[in-house]
């Protein structure tokens, strides 16, 4: 592989992943402020338990980056407050960070343009290890946030 080649791979991959991440940091909150369909909780997800029981994302979630907040974006490591605001707007940039993952993954292709076979498998495998794991830990945040939203809803309703 020639030094251009190399350059391309060692320097596209955080321009994808910082353009990706400003745009989707610059997209207005409404897109997200819902569930489509890529985001909505499946069947199979069980709740959670899914990644809690047959992944055990608790005990590797933590050692995820956070990039958000090194552009200017919401923090999503550790929820800062209780606060229903707060909460609603953690669950929209789950959605956010999600898309972002998913639109980073989607950017794999470009490499296989210039990189020869074998290089090509290693963008795939850097893309999946790059990005699913955020994808996972989004989705499984999302839906533990799901229960405590609701559950902070029902005393309010009788009020």
């Amino acid at each position: 592989m020639t030094v251009l080649v190399w350059a391309a791979n060692l320097l596209g991959w955080p321009l994808i992943h910082l353009s990706v991440s400003s745009v989707a940091l610059r997209l207005p909150a409404r897109y997200f402020a819902q569930d489509g369909w890529i985001t909505a909780p499946r069947r199979w997800e069980r709740e959670g338990r899914f990644y809690r029981d047959w992944l055990g994302i608790r005990g590797w979630k933590s050692w995820l980056p956070d990039g958000a907040p090194w552009i200017g974006g919401f923090a999503k490591k550790t929820i800062r407050s209780r606060d229903t605001s707060h909460l609603n707007q953690f669950l929209l940039e789950t959605r956010r960070a999600e898309l972002a993952h998913w639109c980073m993954l989607l950017c794999t292709p470009l490499f296989f343009l210039w990189n020869p076979p074998w290089a090509r498998v290693v963008m795939l495998a850097y893309a999946l290890t790059a990005n699913l794991p955020c994808i996972l830990a989004q989705r499984y945040n999302r839906i533990a946030l799901y229960r405590v939203v609701r559950t902070r809803r029902r005393p309010l309703d009788c009020l």
